[in-house]
């Protein structure tokens, strides 16, 4: 098997002292990909590089304490890829690929973090060009390699997927045009949402504002993915969403895989 865990982090020093290392030690992730570092090389370096016998790989925003991905890893990749290829988006550290390549396959694992556009129209519009440039290098990935790519990607796609949908349709994370991109994805791409493959229930949150008292009533929304290639959602087998433990305003989502590197 191969467990596969993503994890907005909402800040690598904030989640630290949350307990994180230590229910990644018991959780057993091979690959744990994570985002919203909000940190830098200096940070990082001897302290936060290694999580759990995994080796970390990142890409830094050049912001301090802004955005951020990395990928903790037991297997080391024959290649580790940055950024996406538009400097506005890679200053802003939000694409990390480990590649694992034999002669048999060429296999792809990706920590993403997607803008959000709630701070206003400005980031909204950065946020649709974020889109615009990604759905082609998706589709020319898959047409290349299988992948699985995890991370907050900051767009709730149907109603099931967030508490209050009828009050946010307006509202950056659910627009009509942010729900017809991630339809475009699975049905034009062709990727797969795996966790709804293996769980179609109502109230399967990965995130919670810190506003009011939305994680006391479970007012959440659905925004950490893992969005693969079909052959390896096929072999998707179990998921959770760890919620015993809060170790920032996201919560992990976890699935195990039947395959292995």
């Amino acid at each position: 098997m191969f467990r596969l865990v993503t994890l907005n982090l909402n800040g690598i020093r904030s989640a630290a002292t949350k307990g994180l290392w230590a229910w990644a030690e018991r959780i057993g992730a091979d690959c744990i990909g994570v985002q919203e570092v909000k940190a830098q090389h200096a940070d990082v370096a001897g302290r936060f590089d290694r999580m759990a016998g995994l080796d970390g790989h990142f890409h830094f925003a050049e912001k301090k304490g802004y955005s951020g991905v990395g990928l903790y890893l037991r297997k080391k990749p024959r290649e580790v890829v940055t950024g996406i290829g538009v400097p506005e988006f890679d200053a802003e550290g939000r694409w990390v690929e480990a590649r694992f390549d034999t002669a048999r396959r060429k296999f792809s694992v990706i920590s993403c973090y997607f803008p959000s556009g709630s701070s206003g129209p400005e980031r909204q519009e950065a946020k649709f060009r974020f889109l615009a440039a990604m759905a082609p290098k998706l589709a020319a990935l898959k047409a290349e390699r299988e992948f699985i790519l995890v991370g907050d990607v900051n767009i709730a796609h149907r109603e099931i997927d967030l508490k209050n949908w009828r009050s946010n349709q307006k509202n950056s994370g659910f627009l009509p045009e942010e729900r017809a991109w991630l339809t475009h994805l699975f049905d034009e791409v062709g990727l797969v949402d795996v966790f709804r493959t293996l769980n179609d229930r109502p109230e399967q949150y990965t995130w919670w504002s810190q506003r009011g008292q939305a994680w006391a009533k479970n007012v959440g929304w659905r925004l950490d993915y893992h969005l693969a290639t079909p052959k390896l959602a096929a072999t998707a087998r179990r998921e959770h969403i760890y919620l015993a433990e809060r170790f920032s305003d996201h919560a992990p989502v976890v699935v195990d895989y039947d395959f292995t590197l």
